[in-house]
Formats: structure tokens, sequence, C-alpha cells
């Protein structure tokens, strides 16, 4: 595994405290319409938002066996988008997302290609990322990025077949499959310099510019 603390790490914020633990806040289910398939139990929504707390689940459309929340695993299709905790979404065409002891567990977004993106703590940059397959873990508040993995906090850049970032503590860990000829590419770029299609702001122009030279004699108008 290889740390990038220091390229594309930033201090971690403290977690909001909440007065539920995770297990115990309230999921809610709101839909346009629903579909109920006695025979094998199983729901088809259309403009589906599930909530528990700060995480957000929305899609044109979900699949699942039964509103049990206990151990489930819902399918999500069509403009799908997570809101994660510490102001992070990730957005892809589909996605599974598993419940486990009446919370959300884990979200497996797939897409061409999935992508994730959370504001910093530290700076105004946006971390950004996108993959062809995002896994991330409530538990452990990450995302885990695989297939022609990418990632940038707005400066610097780095690639690799695995990807790891840490939602909570804005780090990311990079590394390359055993046994291949795979390699993690960093691209960092120097402080003052504009980071990934970024340019450099214009520049004021000086406060006597247009008014000529003082030391010589302006043209008059001619009555």
């Amino acid at each position: 595994m290889l740390l990038l603390a220091a390229a594309l790490g930033g201090a971690a914020a403290p977690a909001p405290a909440l007065a539920l633990q995770p297990g115990q806040q309230p999921i809610t289910v709101d839909a346009a319409s629903s579909d109920m398939d006695y025979r094998t139990n199983t729901l088809v929504f259309s403009d589906v938002v599930i909530s528990q707390g700060a995480t957000r689940v929305q899609a044109d459309h979900a699949h699942a066996t039964g509103l049990n929340f206990a151990n489930s695993r819902w399918t999500f299709e069509g403009k799908v988008r997570i809101d994660a905790e510490q102001h992070g979404n990730l957005r892809s065409d589909q996605a599974t997302v598993e419940f486990k002891d009446n919370r959300i567990a884990r979200a497996t977004i797939t897409g061409k290609p999935a992508e994730f993106e959370q504001k910093r703590t530290d700076s105004d940059q946006m971390a950004r990322g996108h993959a062809g397959e995002i896994i991330y873990d409530l538990n452990d508040g990450t995302v885990r990025l695989t297939d022609e993995a990418w990632l940038t906090d707005g400066q610097n850049e780095i690639s690799g077949p695995l990807l790891v970032y840490n939602i909570r503590a804005q780090r990311v860990q990079a590394a390359a499959a055993p046994g291949t000829d795979q390699r993690v590419h960093i691209t960092i770029t120097p402080h003052g310099v504009p980071g990934p299609g970024k340019t450099e702001p214009a520049k004021p122009p000086p406060p006597d510019a247009g008014k000529g030279d003082p030391a010589k004699p302006q043209p008059t108008a001619q009555p």
C-alpha cells in the first residue's frame, strides 16, 4: 500500500454527534409509484428516494425483495445519486445498496464511469474521482475505486488499479495489483501552479493603465 497523506491528504473533520445510533434512525422511502408482486415478493419503485440520517439514495428506478431492512439488497438504475457523509456524493448509472441491521451498510455503484466527489474541509478545492466501480462502505467511511480508478484533490492526481479514499480523514491509499505490470501514477502540481483543468486567473491591470505617460503631453481634441 502507498499512503499519500502529504500529496492527497487533509485534516480530518470531526463527525457530527447523532442522537440516535445508525441502526436506530428511521429509514424513509419516497417514490412516485410502486408495484408489488406478491408471488415473488418483489417491489418496483419509480422516481425513488431512500433516506436514513444524512445518507440519501435516489434513482429513476429501484427493485427490492420486500421492505426488510434487517438484511436486504436493493438495485437502483438510472441517474443514481448517493449523498454520503462529510458532504460527499456518488453518481452512476446503476447501484446496489445493502441494508444490514436496519441501516444502509454498503453501496456498490457502477457506470461509465461511476463518479465520486467531496468538498474538502481544509480548502475550497473538491476531491473528485471516477472508476468503473466504486464501493462506498458506511462503516469505514471509505470509497474504494477499481477499474481505471482516478482521483484528484483539485491540485494533484493519482491513478491506478485500486484507490481507497477515506472520506473522514480525507486521505487516499493506492496499490498496484500483485503479479502484474500495473503501476500507480501520481502527478503532483507545484503550489502556485494551476491544477488539472485549471488556468491562471487574469491579472488586474496596473492602477495607471490607460492613463498614458505623464511625462509626455497628451493630445487635445481639435475644436
